[in-house]
């Protein structure tokens, strides 16, 4: 079976697991995708509201989420990592710490 580029990238970040990050373009390289992390973004954006796809876990790669600070996807997304026990220092996340290895 041949996957499309959204069905490969949400395969990608349905493996993320709890309490871990990934960003955009390590979820386009996992996903076939090199130099495509925009597309995950757009692809991401335009799930479903109420989706289970847990598309919280995908930050940029300076650590940080994308959405504008006073934003409610900011406030959104940023509880959620928190409620996995992702810590932030400042405004960003630490991919030392919480970056996954993008094994299964």
């Amino acid at each position: 079976m041949i996957l499309n580029r959204h069905q490969q990238i949400w395969l990608v970040v349905s493996k993320i697991p709890l309490g871990c990050v990934a960003t955009y373009g390590q979820v386009a390289e996992l996903a076939g995708l090199p130099r495509q992390a925009r597309a995950v973004g757009s692809i991401l954006s335009q799930l479903p509201r109420g989706s289970d796809l847990p598309w919280h876990r995908v930050i940029n790669s300076r650590g940080e989420l994308s959405f504008p600070l006073d934003s409610n996807k900011y406030q959104e997304q940023k509880s959620r990592l928190e409620q996995e026990g992702i810590e932030f220092t400042g405004d960003k996340i630490s991919l030392a710490t919480y970056g996954w290895n993008g094994v299964d």
